[in-house]
């Protein structure tokens, strides 16, 4: 280990995050410079344990304690080594993922976690910055073509897998740039693009190949994969959105949060100088309290509405953990995330009851509900219903699964009880040469989930087409919970 006591005498320190006034003038990451110095006393305070249950908070397996040690003692070449060893993108989980790994730390059971994330996101950030990545060129090629359906993180790690083991891949996506939700779903404040592009630039310097506005099943047939590629890989994430039958649902001003979040991105890539659907000057209502709902949040301050309120059904999480949340499992305890700090009312155990009509087709409030949890779902409180203002509402209640469209009718592939693409233990869906990586098959789920499946599915590809054992062997997708 690096410091003995470093556990005992320096606390957990993270990044300050910008001043709130000056952060919503502009769409940059929140969070400012962290000293190198303050980053490497932060890495002695992990423990080495004998067990590090770090290991089985992250779905990757990140070699964490290895890389802390690196880190502290200045081994900063060897440590980004350590951390690419199971992780291809970790500026991808250094800037988004919730950080399981640090629920999981041993030090977490009676003190503040080890700042694995901060470790981790400083490790490549130096990384890049010294020239250290640079493309991985398989020495020898296979012969064999891939078809990665989907740019997301889960598609871009089996691309990324399967190019450097020899095999020629050609990654589709329908959107019109690559990147899947890490281009059109995360805002630019959560994750600045750049480290979205400067990777995607390695993988096109290592021969992956992308093909950007392709809708697979339409622009290109189900026939035309299968004949032109010996294996394909379904990745196209889990976005059938979950809807709300309220009255009035069908009313002008209510969208998605996915068909709102994807103009701002539109805007900060340039494409446009205002998106078509805004909040600015308007009184905003969030229907979801999870991390969309935050992005939401945020991209809504961001554009000068009037006032956002977030809701939530559930009731207000516990502000530490409970007895039905032990040590090592990821806690569901009350967050502020950095949009939540921005501004805005949140508001729990509450539920939608109608959308009402302005005269004129488009929403003017929104009429909502107190409930508690029954036996059959939420039960609603006679005499809390009220009305408050909504010229925009943002539906962010999460997903369903896969689409079901003509890709997956036409493949024929099976569907599990879920309604996500069925799989074995080397990630093959019912159709022979057919794999499914990420939340097109394990549901909707987290960046390093997507990652890890992406890693694994790559390993059972290249397994089908050759017969050999060079990847990193697939975790069983039936062995873990989903998280």
């Amino acid at each position: 280990m690096g410091d003995p006591k470093g556990f005992l005498t320096t606390p957990r320190e993270t990044p300050k995050r910008r001043p709130v006034d000056l952060r919503l003038m502009d769409w940059r990451e929140v969070y400012e410079d962290f000293p190198r110095a303050t980053l490497e006393k932060q890495a002695g305070r992990c423990m080495n344990c004998g067990i590090p249950f770090c290991h089985q908070g992250c779905p990757l397996g990140n070699l964490i304690p290895e890389w802390n040690d690196l880190v502290y003692r200045k081994d900063w070449r060897e440590a980004i080594e350590r951390l690419h060893a199971t992780n291809n993108f970790p500026e991808f989980t250094g800037t988004l993922c919730p950080a399981p790994c640090e629920a999981a730390c041993v030090l977490a059971i009676n003190d503040d976690a080890v700042t694995i994330k901060q470790v981790e996101v400083e490790i490549i950030d130096r990384a890049w910055d010294e020239g250290w990545v640079t493309p991985q060129v398989a020495q020898t090629k296979t012969g064999k073509k891939v078809a990665v359906v989907g740019s997301g993180p889960a598609g871009l790690a089996a691309a990324q897998q399967l190019t450097r083991a020899g095999h020629e891949v050609v990654v589709f996506e329908r959107a019109d740039r690559i990147g899947g939700l890490l281009r059109y779903g995360i805002p630019e404040f959560k994750m600045e693009k750049s480290r979205l592009d400067r990777r995607l630039e390695q993988m096109q310097a290592e021969g992956t190949h992308f093909r950007a506005s392709v809708d697979v099943g339409v622009d290109v047939t189900t026939e035309q994969l299968r004949e032109e590629y010996d294996a394909v890989v379904l990745a196209g994430g889990a976005t059938a959105w979950r809807d709300i039958p309220a009255k009035g649902r069908e009313l002008e001003g209510i969208y998605q949060a996915m068909e709102f979040l994807p103009w701002a991105n539109h805007v900060q890539q340039g494409d446009l100088d205002a998106p078509p659907i805004t909040a600015e000057g308007k009184h905003v209502v969030i229907i979801g309290g999870g991390d969309t709902g935050a992005d939401c949040l945020g991209t809504s301050h961001r554009q000068k509405a009037a006032s956002v309120t977030q809701l939530e059904i559930m009731p207000t999480p516990p502000e530490h953990r409970t007895e039905g949340m032990p040590w090592p499992t990821y806690p569901m305890v009350y967050r502020v995330s950095s949009a939540h700090e921005e501004g805005g009312e949140r508001l729990f155990s509450v539920n939608t009851t109608e959308f009402v009509d302005d005269g004129h087709g488009k929403v003017k409030a929104l009429r909502l509900v107190e409930v508690t949890r029954g036996e059959r779902g939420f039960d609603p409180v006679e005499g809390t219903e009220k009305e408050i203002p909504a010229d925009l509402v943002l539906l962010a209640m999460g997903f369903v699964g896969p689409e079901k469209g003509k890709l997956l009718s036409e493949l024929g592939v099976e569907l599990d009880e879920r309604g996500n693409v069925a799989r074995d233990q080397n990630y093959m869906s019912s159709v022979d040469g057919v794999f499914v990586a990420g939340d097109m098959g394990r549901g909707q789920s987290l960046i390093v989930w997507a990652i890890s499946e992406g890693r694994s599915a790559a390993a059972g590809v290249d397994a089908f087409l050759t017969g050999r054992e060079v990847l990193p062997r697939p975790i069983n997708p039936t062995d873990r919970q989903i998280a």
